[in-house]
């Protein structure tokens, strides 16, 4: 048999997409990844891609042989597998802890309620502005606004969302509000929750994850 350390999960992404909640997640947790920048939309600007993910989505996380380890997509459970990948963390929220329910239904609620939206803004106010989609663009953006009365509520009394800790479940909903300052969207994000994401991206773990981001090797050449 031979020695040497296994291989370091192997992250897919580009920079700045949904990939960054996985980056900041495993910086956060100290867990060692490599990663592989694609350019953005890697569907179409690395058509190879599509030979490893058949989606043409990023992220990708390999970790293991190709035929018996963890092939994930979905960029909020790529969050909480990192940062669980190396034993209990008070990254994620247990079971039988305070606020476990709560840590799912928010980890779930960044992507599914809060993010969702803001892509489908994306595509018709930017990437196909030209096309004659503003109206159905600033429906979504309507639509991205109200979303956030959940998290706003949240935050009211509170620093972090679940169990009086900074968690995954913040660096999912952090992520939706970083994208929405990126994109456009910031006049309809509430003072107190641009307070909050300020909270979060003044975290070294934000900002290495921004670094390594930007400084990671291309991918597929």
């Amino acid at each position: 048999m031979s020695g040497g350390a296994a291989p370091r999960p192997l992250l897919y992404t580009c920079a700045g997409s949904r990939g960054l909640r996985a980056t900041w997640a495993a910086e956060e947790a100290g867990v060692a990844i490599d990663l592989a920048l694609l350019p953005f939309p890697p569907r179409f600007e690395a058509p190879e891609y599509l030979e490893i993910n058949p989606l043409g989505t990023v992220p990708l996380l390999v970790d293991g042989p190709d035929d018996t380890g963890a092939r994930m997509t979905e960029s909020c459970a790529i969050a909480h597998y990192l940062a669980t990948r190396n034993g209990p963390s008070d990254l994620v929220i247990a079971p039988g802890e305070v606020d476990y329910a709560e840590y799912l239904d928010f980890t779930y609620h960044a992507d599914a309620t809060i993010t969702f939206p803001q892509t489908v803004y994306m595509r018709f106010a930017i990437f196909e502005k030209d096309k004659g989609f503003a109206e159905a663009g600033e429906a979504y953006a309507r639509w991205f606004e109200k979303r956030l009365v959940k998290v706003e509520e949240r935050l009211r009394e509170r620093e972090y969302l679940c169990g009086g800790r900074f968690t995954v479940a913040d660096i999912c909903v952090g992520y939706a509000l970083v994208l929405a300052g990126r994109v456009g969207l910031d006049d309809r994000v509430p003072q107190g929750l641009r307070d909050y994401r300020d909270r979060l991206t003044a975290r070294d773990g934000y900002k290495r994850a921004v670094e390594r981001e930007k400084a990671g090797p291309q991918a597929l050449g």
